[in-house]
């Protein structure tokens, strides 16, 4: 039965583990912190008063 044998099945399971620890962490970082937001024109608004006619 070909599917007891280990060497080939065990070196594409490690090599696999290997892939998503080492090398895909990297790329889903990069992805999650591309775009940090920025401020851009922050200024406070100038809150005006109403002007209530009936008081």
């Amino acid at each position: 039965m070909p599917q007891l044998n280990p060497a080939p099945w065990f070196a594409i399971f490690v090599f696999s583990w290997l892939i998503f620890l080492i090398i895909m962490p990297q790329k889903v970082l990069s992805f999650k912190f591309a775009n940090e937001p920025t401020l851009h024109n922050v200024k406070k608004s100038k809150s005006e008063s109403w002007s209530w006619p009936w008081l």
